[in-house]
């Protein structure tokens, strides 16, 4: 039996990672290194899902759906991190 995938991020991408664009943002090799190693691995998971839906394959990754639920999280909606960003950012420009 392989392990199996769970996809479990439903944001935007970017199409490449992405360099410091403030001057005060000093990224060490080892961060750059992990960067481009989630990157990767999130570029392999992305390709396996594309080729399981495109039915060369089946099986690769499967999507994590909760068996029992916790009912307190009934009411959660998740949240556009990239949008709640881009209003605060808007906000502090406003003060």
């Amino acid at each position: 039996s392989s392990p199996v995938s769970r996809v479990v991020y439903n944001g935007k991408r970017n199409s490449s990672p992405r360099s410091p664009t403030n001057s005060s943002e000093i990224f060490t090799p080892a961060h750059e290194e992990n960067v481009r190693f989630i990157y990767e691995a999130w570029q392999g998971v992305e390709r396996d899902l594309r080729n399981q839906l495109s039915g060369s394959e089946r099986g690769l990754v499967e999507e994590y759906v909760e068996k029992a639920p916790n009912p307190s999280l009934k009411t959660f909606k998740p949240i556009d991190l990239s949008d709640l960003r881009r209003r605060s950012t808007q906000d502090t420009k406003k003060s």
